[in-house]
């Protein structure tokens, strides 16, 4: 998992028709890539098992809220609803939004396990500082 890779730990869970279709983590590290966000593994994975476009009648559930460029991303998939856990005050897309940066017919749900996923990133972070 992305805590075990010492990527950010964050992963995001994609269902469609209540099945789960994709699942990822952050993998910026292991791929040398800024864009390998666990939104854009998952929602790419769910385009391909699709065959679409567009993520209608999908819920994307992650750890942390997006930042700008997942909330980017996650508007044109046209997905139905976004749940996540923690807000990210330093690199979530409120930081530089002041209107919601997603299609206008998803529907968002903040607060899952909130404190929970906020504790389990400060535990993080906490435990990657101590080691340098």
């Amino acid at each position: 998992n992305a805590f075990d890779q010492d990527e950010i730990p964050e992963g995001a869970i994609l269902v469609a028709r209540d099945q789960v279709i994709a699942k990822a983590h952050n993998q910026t590290q292991l791929l040398n890539d800024v864009t390998a966000h666990a939104e854009i593994l998952a929602i790419t994975s769910g385009f391909q098992y699709l065959g679409s476009k567009y993520l209608t009648d999908c819920t994307l559930y992650i750890t942390l809220e997006p930042c700008l460029m997942c909330a980017g991303a996650l508007h044109w998939s046209k997905i139905s609803r976004i749940v996540w856990g923690a807000n990210d005050d330093k690199n979530g897309h409120r930081r530089c939004c002041t209107h919601s940066p997603f299609h206008s017919k998803t529907q968002i749900d903040q607060g899952l396990f909130a404190d929970e996923c906020a504790r389990f990133m400060k535990d993080f972070f906490l435990l990657k500082r101590n080691k340098i």
